[in-house]
């Protein structure tokens, strides 16, 4: 499993990050936990085996220096993303920037600095999602961003090899991600999927944490995209 070994979680103090780092955690690996907001990281956990880092994906120099200071890593997990929502005459090119600077170019960049200083036997997981595989109104720059996640994580599959490197694509998960729509209007959407995604119910942030530690323990599996999401894909 993760005994004895260290892993990289870059991302938010709360949701499907934190819940990935404590599933890490509860298999036995020290964590580090990485983002923008350092102290809020810190804040999020009480545990001496998860330490917080701080690292903008966005910036090249923080990566190298992240790298840096952690010298050695065994596995990264990066569940970092910037809001791209929007029809198309909508978004702004900052917008769909932002989207793949922090989602793509970010892990391209966690590859490149943190792979030579990592073991044969290491492994990355990035993020991608749904929309990727079933395009929808007002989720255009979202789906793009996931659809390169999911390129670059065949590549690096096969440039890095052999380590590791997986891709989980969640769909609908009650991670805290959609309270911006409002009480109403969240409880309105979820019903709507619960109905007609093949599980009947909407993820939680646990499903994508569990299917996070799969992929970094499971040693025959590289270059894959996990769709975790109830088979919402499907219909």
């Amino acid at each position: 499993m993760l005994t004895d070994r260290r892993v990289l979680v870059v991302g938010r103090d709360s949701g499907i990050a934190r819940a990935t780092a404590l599933a890490i955690r509860a298999v036995g690996a020290a964590v580090v936990v990485a983002g923008r907001d350092q102290k809020a990281l810190a804040a999020a956990y009480d545990d001496a085996g998860i330490t917080a880092e701080y690292v903008d994906l966005t910036d090249e120099s923080s990566i190298i220096a992240l790298a840096e200071r952690l010298d050695t890593i065994d596995h990264v997990v990066s569940t970092a993303s910037a809001r791209a929502r929007g029809q198309v005459g909508d978004l702004s090119p900052e917008t769909v920037t932002l989207s793949f600077q922090t989602k793509v170019i970010g892990p391209i960049l966690l590859a490149k600095h943190f792979a030579p200083r990592m073991p044969a036997d290491g492994s990355f997981v990035l993020f991608s999602g749904s929309s990727a595989r079933k395009p929808s109104i007002g989720m255009l720059a979202v789906g793009a961003t996931n659809g390169a996640v999911d390129v670059v994580t065949r590549s690096l599959a096969v440039e890095l090899a052999p380590i590791r490197v997986n891709a989980i694509s969640p769909g609908t998960i009650d991670s805290g991600a959609y309270d911006a729509l409002g009480e109403q209007k969240k409880a309105d959407l979820f019903a709507a999927r619960t109905q007609h995604n093949p599980a009947r119910r909407i993820g939680t942030s646990e499903d994508i944490a569990d299917a996070v530690v799969f992929a970094l323990t499971n040693t025959f599996l590289t270059g894959v995209s996990l769709a975790i999401d109830g088979g919402e894909s499907l219909v």
